[in-house]
């Protein structure tokens, strides 16, 4: 029978190191605590050799492993091997069975490349930390705090649901900005032709009939604009101008000052503002409550959700909450004297530690901001449809009296002379 060596604290918290025979490590574990411990490292005998032999051996190439994989392959990898580990089947086996089944070529290699770091004496966590455009940080974490706890196949079903929700809620904004986003573009590009082909042929018309210089200053305008999309390449700015904007905020936002002034400019936008602010408190309220739920020390939880959360200002207040707990505060108190986060976040969590359920009362402000994001983005897009009928109609309408003023006061001077 294998034998495992592990490592654990008494009911006194005392450190404990022995072995122990077992046929699986969650039976190790089972076994472990049903002694009264709990297991901290629990690792087979053999794989301690097998470490060593690794660190000797040459490192394997992992060519074609580093490009980026799709969250929802990550997803689905995840529930798998969750499913397969209460099972009960050895990690290796379950790594090896799944990496046959995955139709990524870039994320199959990964699968096997962990297969095969597991193999040679890693933990799953450690592997999966060798990739990290597959893994993030809180996968990772909550992924060696489920192997120190003995409870991965649960922690794994956790991390499942976590990225499930949250590309739902991305795919929920992305899709709601995808219909103004549309109109606006194909209108944008309307009005370009129509400046650029078809309202220079009425310049000369106009002059014509009214006598040049004598035109109303909303044909002037018109007619000015028009012949500098046609003639000075006014239409090559105009369509560079998305371009260039796109660039100037991917490089803002490579400085941590330039993300922070966005961050505080996006807060500060009515309805959108609101919509930030909801997305940024389910996000990290989720990835925290998640952390913790499976046994991720708090500080270290709070500083994996603030790198995960998206957005600096509320970044920097976990930052400042987790100075506050090292200090010796609770969590509710510097979340209420930042002021970024509504009250009723505050009195949850105040609550929530209180009862020592602190992880269960984030996920419930997760799902309730999840839902008020929900409502909101079908209020913007409610508030969107209205706003560009009025921005297209007054644009349109502006063209149509530029062409029609002149004639109102050729009209107008006839009956006049008349």
């Amino acid at each position: 029978m294998p034998v495992f060596k592990y490592e654990a604290l008494d009911s006194q918290g005392v450190a404990v190191k022995d072995e122990i025979e077992a046929l699986s490590q969650k039976e190790a574990v089972s076994k472990i605590r049903n002694m009264g411990y709990f297991p901290t490292k629990v690792q087979s005998k053999g794989a301690e050799k097998k470490a060593a032999a690794k660190a000797t051996a040459k490192p394997k190439s992992r060519r074609g492993a580093g490009g980026k994989v799709k969250v929802k392959y990550v997803t689905q990898f995840a529930r798998q091997l969750s499913t397969l580990q209460d099972a009960g089947l050895p990690i290796l086996r379950s790594l090896r069975i799944l990496e046959e089944q995955q139709k990524s070529g870039t994320f199959k290699r990964v699968v096997g490349y962990i297969a095969d770091e597991i193999e040679g004496g890693s933990t799953l966590s450690e592997a999966m930390a060798k990739f990290p455009r597959s893994f993030d940080r809180l996968t990772v974490g909550m992924v060696a705090a489920g192997e120190a706890g003995g409870v991965l196949d649960l922690i794994l079903s956790r991390v499942a649901d976590f990225m499930e929700k949250s590309q739902k809620l991305k795919s929920r904004v992305k899709s709601a900005m995808v219909y103004p986003m549309v109109v606006l573009g194909a209108a944008f590009t309307i009005l370009l032709l129509l400046m650029k082909y078809v309202i220079p042929n009425f310049k000369l018309v106009l002059e014509e009939m009214v006598g040049t210089g004598k035109l109303n200053p909303v044909t002037t305008a018109v007619l000015g604009t028009s012949n500098w999309i046609a003639y000075h390449y006014g239409w090559a700015y105009l369509m560079g101008v998305p371009f260039a904007i796109i660039f100037a905020l991917r490089m803002i936002k490579k400085i941590r000052i330039g993300r922070l002034v966005l961050d505080l400019i996006k807060l500060r936008l009515p309805v959108i503002g609101q919509l930030s602010k909801k997305i940024s408190i389910t996000r990290w309220t989720r990835t925290l409550g998640t952390l913790i739920g499976a046994g991720v020390p708090i500080l270290d939880a709070i500083n994996t959700s603030r790198e995960t959360c998206g957005n600096e200002v509320f970044a920097d207040m976990l930052g400042n909450v987790h100075n506050s707990i090292r200090q010796g505060e609770t969590f509710a108190d510097p979340l209420k004297k930042s002021k970024t986060v509504d009250l009723i976040v505050t009195n949850m969590v105040a609550v929530g530690e209180e009862t020592g359920d602190l992880d269960k009362m984030l996920l419930k402000v997760a799902d309730d901001y999840d839902e008020q994001v929900d409502v909101l983005v079908d209020s913007l897009m409610h508030l969107l449809e209205p706003v560009m009928i009025l921005v297209l109609g007054a644009i349109v309408m502006t063209i149509v009296l530029a062409v029609f003023l002149p004639m109102v006061q050729v009209i107008t001077s006839l009956s006049s002379g008349g």
